[in-house]
């Protein structure tokens, strides 16, 4: 396929974001409008440069890592298990969990009462404040484009989806051994020792959400282009 860069006007701020890890959706309209017009070419230029890039059919873009069998980082084992925690919340309250995370909001006074009836959970992924509690998970939330936060109301978006997914999953896996009468435990996922091989769930999306590397997106691009340059040679 031949690439005209100039047709991919914001190359630049799409893989800045990418790299970071964040999820491009509806809600960054130039942004997600510049991927979905030229979706094949940027998926073509970000492939020659090692990274593959992904559309979900629910409305945004994100970067798979390289290593997709490595375990879940930190950040994203912390948002997985947030995640199973307010699916069960909700369903408690008589709330539908997909209804909230499919679009809906949580609002900010919600987390007190929150943290506190799953303290044993949220002691696992290092968050006993409502400080960290919004440092940890609900800041990294917003900023990997899962979530926004206005006034206090953290509104869910189409990224959310990965997580709820996973969630899903794992609730089928436990209504099949219950219909079976298995005495298999299916325990809500914990965090891992970074040094540990387990992983908190295995999927086909790992949803490693880490940094690709520490260098600059500069840096990354330029060594990337080199790296093709050797092969090329």
């Amino acid at each position: 396929m031949h690439l005209d860069l100039s047709e991919l006007s914001q190359l630049a701020p799409i893989f800045r974001e990418l790299f970071k890890g964040y999820h491009v959706s509806r809600r960054d309209p130039e942004l997600y409008a510049q991927l979905s017009n030229f979706q094949d070419q940027y998926r073509t230029l970000f492939k020659a440069l090692g990274f593959e890039l992904v559309c979900d059919t629910r409305g945004f873009y994100y970067f798979v890592p390289d290593l997709a069998a490595a375990a879940v980082n930190k950040t994203a084992q912390r948002l997985a298990l947030f995640t199973f925690i307010l699916v069960e919340h909700l369903a408690d309250q008589g709330r539908d969990p997909i209804a909230v995370l499919d679009g809906g909001s949580l609002g900010r006074d919600e987390l007190p009462s929150l943290l506190e009836k799953y303290r044993d959970l949220f002691i696992q992924a290092e968050v006993q404040t409502q400080e960290e509690l919004e440092e940890k998970i609900m800041r990294r939330m917003t900023q990997l484009g899962f979530a926004g936060e206005e006034n206090g109301i953290y509104r869910f978006l189409p990224p959310m989806h990965r997580f709820l997914d996973v969630c899903l999953s794992v609730q089928q896996d436990r209504d099949l051994a219950a219909s079976l009468h298995s005495v298999l435990p299916l325990p809500a996922p914990v965090l891992i020792d970074d040094d540990s091989d387990e992983k908190l769930l295995q999927t086909d999306d790992p949803l490693d959400l880490s940094d690709f590397a520490e260098d600059s997106e500069e840096d990354a691009l330029a060594r990337a282009i080199a790296e093709e340059q050797e092969l090329d040679a």
